[in-house]
């Protein structure tokens, strides 16, 4: 990558990895241009940025083209809490039943598969702050919702969900790696672009062996790790989303996962925040990101704010430019 990238382009990096549709891609892979330093290191960048937008403008006609005519499913489903997590995996691997578990949604559960015909969101409560999970439909090796790679490409985390509950479970997780094998949206240890071609994505996965207390289940697990490698290199958790087991480690590695920090805001007339309903931004992001998420003309009329934290003095007065920290607690303050 180019040296000396600035946080505007890093930020619209990551904006661009997260994208789902060819026309978010488009748009953040003009605005990475734009911020790009142009000096002699950044001139290979540069040009593979100009190929991309080139190419992403072709995608977004294709895409409008075959939005005319009907062509595709698609569920856009809102960005929401302090990050997203998508649950994939193969048949009757018991997603639905992970995400009732973590979750208030209700998705249908059932002990046959393809209960899971759309994806389905849900909030997991973490303390005081919410992480999106979102149920998709199997993957097997003969199909696989086209839209899912958007999905996986603009979570924060994927858990891939292996059935440890059948003998199936090892072709079913040999057939998920084979199908996303080959494309441009890839499972990762963790995220990020690749430097040779920023067009290739990687989302962080964890591997989550699900029916743990099955019986036979860790030779199953033995088996699967020996006879499918492409899970080896993951970080893994062994769950039962039906009895509970192994469901609170889980639950602190995917908030852990979101980079998330939580921020606590007042106004000037207030003595304490509130601390029950806090702000969520991510790690690097500063005030005026704050501000923007309030509302959007707070970003414009921002003359200072002033923050409450471990890494400054209670009531320190700080610039646009100040990087939040988890628990900081910051007061506003805007021309009116």
């Amino acid at each position: 990558m180019a040296a000396n990238l600035t946080p505007q382009y890093l930020k619209a990096e990551e904006n661009y990895r997260r994208s789902q549709t060819p026309e978010e891609e488009l748009r953040w892979l003009q605005v990475m241009l734009a911020e790009i330093p142009k000096h002699k290191a950044s001139e290979k960048m540069q040009m593979m940025l100009k190929t991309k937008i080139s190419e992403a403008k072709k995608a977004v006609e294709v895409s409008r083209t075959a939005a005319k005519k009907g062509g595709g499913r698609s569920f856009k489903i809102p960005r929401q809490g302090a990050g997203t997590c998508v649950v994939i995996g193969g048949p009757n691997a018991g997603k639905s039943q992970f995400l009732a578990t973590m979750t208030n949604a209700r998705p249908e559960v059932a002990p046959y598969p393809f209960t899971t015909q759309q994806p389905t969101p849900g909030m997991m409560p973490w303390r005081d702050v919410f992480v999106q999970l979102i149920d998709t439909p199997p993957i097997t090796p003969d199909f696989m919702e086209p839209y899912l790679l958007g999905y996986i490409r603009g979570a924060d985390l994927v858990l891939f969900m292996v059935d440890l509950g059948d003998d199936d479970g090892i072709e079913q997780c040999a057939a998920v790696f084979e199908r996303l094998r080959g494309g441009k949206t890839h499972l990762g240890k963790e995220s990020g672009l690749d430097e040779e071609d920023v067009g290739v994505s990687y989302t962080k996965t964890f591997m989550v062996f699900n029916k743990i207390d099955a019986p036979d289940a860790q030779e199953r697990k033995s088996l699967l790790m020996e006879f499918c490698p492409d899970a080896a290199p993951f970080q893994s958790f062994d769950i039962s989303a039906t009895r509970g087991d192994g469901i609170e480690p889980l639950r602190d590695a995917i908030y852990e996962s979101m980079h998330a920090v939580r921020v606590y805001t007042k106004s000037p007339t207030q003595k304490e925040p509130d601390r029950d309903k806090p702000f969520t931004v991510r790690e690097g992001d500063t005030i005026l990101d704050l501000a923007a998420q309030i509302h959007k003309d707070y970003v414009e009329k921002f003359k200072f704010g002033r923050v409450w934290g471990e890494a400054v003095h209670d009531g320190t007065v700080v610039k646009g430019d100040y990087v939040l920290r988890d628990g900081d607690v910051v007061e506003l303050h805007v021309a009116m």
